[in-house]
């Protein structure tokens, strides 16, 4: 028998804000053998809800020793009238729409980002001090439907993330019109908040948004089912609005129909990994290599509309691979060396590893599937299905923890997988069960490790069904909980 620590999860501070980390960590929990049941709520006569005590108290199931502690929730901030948080009114539990959640290098604050289809905004929470605030958010006129209302209102924030100059981007997601925000100083007073909007990257359904090690290339993706993988290699690292090189990823024997969804009968069966270049968008002065412009702002999700996206339709010209519903991801180095791009792809139930070989070449393979990689390898079994992964997560020493989208149904919470890749080669062999939610209605979304407390990391509960207040008299809402794992029972083999 084996015993396995947790030293190397929990060791220094110095590590945990290093660009350069490697995965290959051992399993270091006992995984769980099933999801979670859906709490129950209470309702009274007249059918209003109430919370669950376990939504407000415990609402994850998780390995023993791990603990989990509420930071804020809808219902903390509204009752104090010195905070503040979106919510949007009249459309139930999207009002607020907590999503993926971005660290500041301090690990002092939380930034918020809200997925709401219009008014979408971000919110900075002060851990040490308990305060959220709304820095900015849109006029919620978009609802109106054209080009025009957006001018200043904003839909879907559902990435965040911190740069390496030290703003905040946001990226609009199904609402909107596919634009990256930069937040130029996320650390200021409400009041002398200033943003941009970045035109130097393309405009796509934005999901992951993540920095190579050395800070000069942002890969992105288009959360489509013929989505893409996109990478923008700045020509001004200190600017991300200069004009600047785009690519899109092309598998070379991929031979079918980047227009069309991946699983389509064209496209079905067709090879999405294996060698793989980067097709170019853009030159290195920032000019579009397609007819279609990259960088048009568009309400519209289909090419055959004069509204779409442009970096989409930019992408189907250069015929890049077309992936299933490509989301989050995060970049880190391989036992080789090399560069990797993790992201998941929801509708095929798979996440892929991308490895750079050189500026333009790549390989693509199959980090973690829910058919293809064993679950708790030498561990008791579990029932739990890696239904549609969704977000990504790295802990300081690079190993991946894969976050699933919605509930697997309404009895059975979602779930977060540890992805095991000890030899550190770009393929898991075991996703292990790692926790699972048991709030009624909600997903768990933006979990994120901690820059400078490597133990710990934190996750949302977004669109909770009790944060429609019309149906729930005392609903506890969108919420941040902080888990620890430097308690955790390590497995015994």
């Amino acid at each position: 028998m084996k015993k396995v620590t947790v030293k190397i999860l929990v060791s220094s501070v110095a590590l945990a804000v290093s660009p350069l980390a490697f995965s290959g960590t051992d399993i270091f929990f006992t995984p769980l053998t099933e999801s979670a049941s859906v709490a129950t709520v209470h309702a009274d006569a007249s059918g209003k809800k109430t919370s669950s005590d376990a939504e407000i108290n415990q609402p994850w199931v998780t390995p023993a020793g791990i603990s989990q502690t509420n930071l804020t929730s809808m219902s903390e901030i509204e009752a104090d009238i010195a905070q503040s948080v979106v919510r949007v009114p009249g459309i139930g539990n999207i009002a607020s729409m907590w999503d993926m959640i971005a660290f500041d290098p301090s690990g002092k604050f939380i930034f918020i980002p809200h997925e709401t289809p219009m008014g979408a905004g971000v919110t900075r929470y002060d851990i040490e001090n308990d305060q959220a605030v709304v820095l900015f958010q849109g006029d919620a006129k978009g609802i109106r439907g054209t080009k025009a209302d957006w001018s200043a209102d904003f839909g879907a924030f559902d990435p965040a993330t911190f740069t390496p100059n030290g703003t905040l981007l946001l990226g609009e997601e199904w609402s909107g019109q596919g634009r990256i925000i930069e937040v130029l100083n996320p650390m200021a007073a409400p009041s002398e908040i200033q943003i941009r909007e970045l035109n130097s990257i393309p405009n796509v359904s934005h999901e992951g948004l993540r920095f190579s090690a050395d800070g000069s290339t942002l890969y992105f993706v288009d959360e489509w089912k013929s989505g893409s993988l996109y990478k923008i290699v700045f020509s001004d690292p200190a600017d991300y609005s200069q004009p600047s090189e785009v690519f899109v990823l092309k598998v070379k024997k991929f031979e079918g129909d980047s227009s069309l969804n991946w699983d389509t009968e064209i496209n079905e069966g067709q090879p999405r990994t294996g060698a793989a270049k980067w097709a170019k968008l853009t030159n290195k002065h920032g000019i579009a290599t397609t007819t279609a412009d990259p960088f048009k702002n568009g309400i519209s999700a289909t090419c055959d509309n004069p509204d779409t996206f442009g970096g989409r339709c930019a992408a189907d010209e250069a015929n890049a691979t077309p992936f299933g519903r490509p989301e989050d991801m995060e970049v880190g180095h391989l036992a080789n060396g090399n560069e990797v791009i993790y992201f998941a792809a929801t509708s095929e139930r798979t996440v892929y590893a991308v490895e750079e070989t050189g500026k333009r070449n790549a390989i693509v393979r199959v980090f973690a599937s829910d058919t293809g990689t064993p679950k708790n390898l030498g561990f008791p079994a579990t029932t739990g299905v890696m239904n549609s992964p969704d977000n990504l997560a790295q802990d300081v020493n690079g190993n991946i923890f894969i976050i699933e989208d919605a509930p697997n149904g309404s009895e059975v919470g979602g779930d977060i997988w540890f992805a095991r890749d000890t030899n550190n080669d770009g393929v898991a062999e075991s996703i292990d069960h790692f926790m699972s939610i048991k709030t009624d209605g909600s997903e768990a979304t933006g979990m994120i490790f901690n820059p400078t407390q490597p133990s710990q990391f934190v996750v949302s509960v977004q669109h909770p069904d009790s944060t429609a207040t019309n149906v729930y008299e005392e609903g506890f809402g969108d919420a941040l909980w902080e888990f620890d794992i430097s308690g955790v029972v390590a497995p015994v083999k």
